[in-house]
């Protein structure tokens, strides 16, 4: 399976947020011109960044805020805030001809081997922090030749 662009688009959001939610009111519309994404679509995804605590919206004065130091915040987090988790990465071949030996094997050889692959992933994936990214994302800023 092909994951959404969510989680990108919400590591977009996140980073954003680190960088300037000192600075200015984070809202659906800000992020919406930095992402280059409908606001309807960042109002969803920041749904889901509040609902998983990674996020506070401010009621009344407005604006997006993290809700835990980036060090705290794995791409772990942000992918199981914004993606469903218990799908597999890979989809399954759903109709081999069992009428084949390879046809009907395919599932056994290939289930244990991908599903390590898939933890491998998420293992990897709480290895990252939103910290390690900025500190990255920065070192980008610097070099850009504006």
């Amino acid at each position: 399976m092909k994951f959404s662009s969510r989680m990108t688009i919400a590591m977009h959001i996140l980073l954003y947020i680190v960088e300037y939610q000192n600075e200015e009111k984070i809202t659906s519309e800000v992020l919406a011109e930095t992402t280059g994404v409908n606001a309807v679509n960042i109002r969803k995804i920041l749904a889901q960044l509040k609902e998983a605590n990674l996020i506070s919206i401010k009621k009344g004065i407005g604006g997006a805020y993290l809700e835990k130091k980036p060090k705290d915040i794995t791409l772990k987090h942000i992918f199981d805030a914004v993606e469903d988790s218990k799908s597999l990465i890979f989809s399954k071949h759903e109709q081999p001809n069992i009428d084949c030996p390879v046809g009907r094997t395919i599932s056994g050889v290939l289930d244990s081997e991908l599903d390590k692959v898939q933890k491998a992933m998420f293992l990897e994936m709480k290895q990252i922090t939103l910290n390690d990214m900025y500190k990255k994302m920065k070192i980008n800023i610097e070099n850009i030749q504006w």
